[in-house]
């Protein structure tokens, strides 16, 4: 009956220049457009949805409640660091290894918490 998540939401006082950020710096395309509201899709189909903000955003610490950042995956981590660092995108910290995956977070164009991972192997 439920067969996974179709798409994530996120507001943003700029939509189209947050959705234009995924396409510029990780590849995505907009796939979809209503009333201010845009879809990015990943090369693998998964969406995001990215809505009008209504109010001030609040800055969120790593371990505060809520959503806590969003995985982006690679085939090639090296390839896939060198290139968010040839377009200047905000780490937060340096590249590490944890179970053998690498990952590094970084942030979105609004400040999004978001971290590459290339797994060793799938999670089951």
């Amino acid at each position: 009956m439920f067969t996974g998540l179709e798409h994530t939401a996120i507001a943003s006082p700029n939509p189209l220049r947050l959705a234009e950020w995924y396409v510029q710096f990780l590849g995505f395309t907009i796939n979809f457009e209503y009333a201010g509201n845009y879809f990015v899709k990943a090369q693998d189909g998964s969406m995001l949805e990215i809505i009008p903000a209504e109010g001030e955003r609040v800055q969120q610490g790593m371990k505060d409640p809520g959503i806590r950042h969003l995985a982006v995956k690679v085939t090639d981590f090296d390839q896939g660091y060198q290139d968010l660092q040839t377009k200047g995108v905000n780490f937060l910290a340096g590249p590490y290894e944890n179970q053998g995956n690498r990952l590094v977070f970084f942030t979105d164009g609004d400040g999004n918490i978001l971290h590459l991972i290339a797994r060793q192997k799938p999670l089951p």
